[in-house]
Order: C-alpha cells, then sequence, then structure tokens
C-alpha cells in the first residue's frame, strides 16, 4: 500500500452481521502497526443495523479503543450508513442520530469522526431507498463524509463518471450546508473501472476540492490504476 502511494487505510473491525465486536483482533492489530510503521494513517470502519443500537455503539467503541500490544489505537472512526433493516425511513433516520450522538459525546472532541454515506445521486435516482436523509444533522457530529459513489453501477454514459462524482460532492455540501465540507470520494470497483472513467472520476475529486480519492477496494486495483492514482495526486512513481 506505502509503495502505491496510500496514505489512509479504512479497516472493517465489525459489522452487525459479525459475531464479535471486533474480528480477528490479532489480524486487526497487525494491520495497524504495519500501516503506521510505514506512515498510512488507519481509520476503522463498522456497519449498523440501527436494529440494536446498544450493540452499534459498543462495536464502534471497541474500535476506536481498540489497542494493539505495542500501545497503537486507530487514527480515527467511520460509521457506514447504509443498512436498510428498520424499515420506516423515519425510525431509521431516528435512530441513525440517536448512534451518532450517543457515538459523538462517547469519544474525545478531538477524534476526527467520518460519515461513510450513500450516494447522494443515487438516493435521487431512488428516493424509495432512502427518504428524507439526515445530511444537515449528521454534519454536526462528523468531520468528514465519504460518499459511495460507485459509478460503475450507474451512469454508463461518456463522461458520467466524472458528472457523477462531482454531483455527489455538490449535492453532499449543499444538503449539510457547509460548501468548504471534508469529502473523501469512493469510486467505482475497481476491476470493472475503465482508465477513461478513472481519469473522470479523479478529475471530478479535484475539481471539488475533495481531501482525497479511491477505488473500491484494495486488492481489486491494478498496477495500471495505481498509476493513474499516483499522477493524480502528484506521487512519486513507485520502483
Amino acid at each position: 500500500m506505502a509503495e502505491n502511494g496510500v496514505r489512509t487505510l479504512f479497516f472493517e473491525t465489525s459489522n452487525y452481521q459479525m459475531r464479535r465486536d471486533i474480528v480477528r483482533p490479532d489480524r486487526v492489530a497487525r494491520f495497524i502497526e504495519a500501516a503506521h510503521a510505514e506512515g498510512l494513517q488507519a481509520v476503522a470502519w463498522y456497519l449498523p443495523s440501527l436494529t440494536d443500537l446498544n450493540r452499534d455503539l459498543r462495536r464502534s467503541l471497541a474500535a476506536v479503543k481498540f489497542t494493539t500490544p505495542d500501545g497503537e489505537q486507530f487514527d480515527s472512526f467511520a460509521l457506514d450508513i447504509e443498512a436498510t433493516l428498520v424499515r420506516s425511513p423515519m425510525k431509521r433516520n431516528e435512530r441513525l442520530l440517536t448512534l451518532t450522538r450517543r457515538l459523538r459525546a462517547a469519544v474525545p472532541q478531538e477524534l476526527a469522526l467520518g460519515a461513510i454515506v450513500p450516494s447522494p445521486v443515487g438516493m435521487r435516482l431512488k428516493p424509495s431507498y432512502w427518504p428524507r436523509f439526515p445530511f444537515a444533522q449528521l454534519a454536526r457530529s462528523y468531520d468528514v463524509f465519504l460518499p459511495m459513489g460507485y459509478f460503475t453501477y450507474r451512469p454508463h454514459y461518456r463522461g458520467g463518471s466524472q458528472a457523477y462524482t462531482l454531483t455527489n460532492i455538490r449535492l453532499l455540501r449543499a444538503g449539510t450546508g457547509d460548501a468548504t465540507l471534508p469529502v473523501h470520494s469512493i469510486g467505482g470497483i475497481a476491476d470493472d473501472v475503465t482508465p477513461s472513467q478513472l481519469r473522470g472520476f479523479l478529475r471530478a475529486a479535484r475539481t471539488g476540492a475533495a481531501i482525497g480519492s479511491s477505488l473500491y477496494d484494495f486488492a481489486l486495483t491494478t498496477p495500471r490504476q495505481w498509476t493513474q492514482l499516483q499522477a493524480s495526486n502528484d506521487l512519486p512513481p513507485t520502483g
């Protein structure tokens, strides 16, 4: 990862379907220590169901407080907001905001929190998925928004990845009421991304002043794609 210019590692510690608050803690510890040794920031993320807020909060805090044998911890935490097990959008929003408030109150104020959110464009195209998504309320607690802008699902027209990504950034800032909202753009599924789509995605991230950009996920990203990512971020080529 470091050789390819990666600066931040996003690591899933658990999700609502798992039996443990931290899955394979031995490997989690190894990843944190290895990432830090290479100069990478390590961000934990967790996918809540919102059906059991006590479990969701406990597992989120387990990630925040996780400590390796050498005394190292994750640098920040992000909540992956996408599950719709709570069928009523109104109740889902209420539960999401309750979990968010409890999480923000339980962690140090200086700890940056990220909100991994569905694509704003996608939610406009499919309004039944999550009506009245609470962007503005979430912005009171989260420091960074990470839209899941998987442009490989849509759109497929020429230049679509650029328009899709830039519109996601702009809708996020409009929805939160923060014109300078820090956004990290998550792009398409790497093994379906064409060179042209990747160029458009990276161009949009720069135009939208995103603080970072990435594809999903590391294991699927090809050497050619790494070269494009490095050039876009003014990183030295790997040798």
